[in-house]
Formats: C-alpha cells, structure tokens, sequence
C-alpha cells in the first residue's frame, strides 16, 4: 500500500501585472495614517505625514479619485552618522475613493508639522438648507 499523497489542488495564479507600458511601476511606499471628519458642511482629512515639505508633496483629483503622495526628507544634523534607520526614504501613498456629494472643486489643503490637512466641502445640492414654510 503507497502512503504517499498527491496534491491535487488547483495552483493559485500568481498576481498579473496588468498596467500598459505607459504606466509607471511605483516604488514601496507606506499608507499614511488618516483621520477622517465629517460635519454638515463637508469632509476634513487629516495624514501624518512625518518629514514631507509642501515641495514633496503630491495632491491630486481625477475624477473622484483623490491621490496623497508625498516623500520625506529625513536630514540628519551636521556631524552625525545613521549606523541604523528603519526608513531610509519614506515615500507615502494613498488613493481615497470620493463621494459624489463632495465638491471637488474647492478643495483647500494645509501642511503644517507633517500633518497634512485636507477640507472637501459638500456640494451645493448636498448641503443641509432650511425649507420654509409658507401659511396659507
């Protein structure tokens, strides 16, 4: 009697590149952190971003499709050697999906200390608004 066995399993594929030659290859980038707050008149994001400037930093709406991507610089002071770093160059990436009550249009961002700041505002029709009431 034969004790071996066999697997039959079907094989998982591996992942399929499937981006066009035009599009970029990304590097590894880490998902910064993000607090999202809503209110009446809208949305206010809030990513710790440790280390990027406003030079570094990549905002971008395509569609309803918002994009953060940004790179810190992580300077050491004069004289000092790193014998260890954990993150040599730290790239960040987020991609947020929005909704369609969102005024993309009016956006306002604020970097300030590595915490990046982003309002979206509710559009116009989404807004909450008073109805009055006439007497008849």
């Amino acid at each position: 009697m034969n004790n071996e066995v066999t697997n039959t399993a079907p094989q998982a594929e591996a992942p399929r590149d499937t981006r066009t030659p035009a599009q970029p290859r990304h590097e590894a980038a880490l998902t910064p952190p993000v607090d999202v707050v809503e209110d009446a008149g809208g949305i206010t994001l809030y990513a710790d971003m440790p280390g990027v400037n406003r030079d570094r930093l990549n905002l971008q709406i395509e569609s309803d499709t918002l994009t953060l991507e940004g790179v810190a610089e992580l300077d050491l002071p004069a004289g000092l050697n790193s014998h260890h770093s954990e993150v040599s160059q730290a790239r960040y990436h987020r991609v947020f999906t929005l909704s369609k009550e969102l005024d993309t249009a009016n956006i306002s961002a604020v970097l300030n200390q590595g915490v990046l700041k982003l309002r979206i505002p509710k559009a116009a029709h989404a807004q909450p608004r008073r109805i009055q009431v006439e007497a008849a």
